[in-house]
């Protein structure tokens, strides 16, 4: 099994990510080769076609309600706080965690990309979700069981003994 899905870990970066979290998973894999900026990268970097065939669906079908489709101005690849690993924009980075995210006007989500050391799925990929009106619980509703295939199939990404 090259990833499964877990308890959320009990991070300070987690527990600070959002006001309130009303979306959560975990999805871990084994990485001790890579620093988590290229762990981020394999994960996030680049979609597999299937998935980018999702999210282009995915634009075209939430563009009519004003949701963000393209990349941001200020969009630029350099690792720091501020910039962005994919289609996300990095909110902090640590020793062994990174917080990535969007805000929308529908809801909030961040992920943790977390390295806890443990010596098998030392990596935990976290979703956090803050709805910010109705809209952002139907939307979770629709693309909640999508999120979960893609998240494990992106998580997969970084897989390596």
């Amino acid at each position: 099994m090259k990833v499964k899905e877990e308890d959320i870990p009990k991070t300070e970066a987690i527990k600070n990510a959002l006001n309130q979290v009303d979306f959560k998973d975990t999805f871990s894999t084994n990485n001790h080769k890579d620093d988590l900026k290229t762990v981020a990268h394999l994960i996030f970097g680049t979609f597999p076609k299937w998935v980018s065939a999702l999210m282009k669906l995915r634009n075209t079908l939430v563009k009519p309600f004003g949701l963000k489709v393209e990349m941001p101005k200020d969009y630029n690849v350099d690792y720091k706080v501020g910039s962005y690993s994919g289609f996300f924009k990095i909110f902090d980075i640590l020793d062994n965690e990174l917080v990535l995210g969007a805000d929308d006007k529908h809801l909030n989500f961040r992920v943790s990309v977390y390295d806890s050391k443990e010596p098998s799925f030392n990596i935990k990929v976290t979703t956090l979700v803050e709805y910010k009106n109705t809209f952002g619980k139907v939307y979770m509703a629709i693309v909640a069981p999508f999120h979960r295939v893609v998240v494990k199939s992106m998580v997969k990404r970084a897989y390596k003994c």
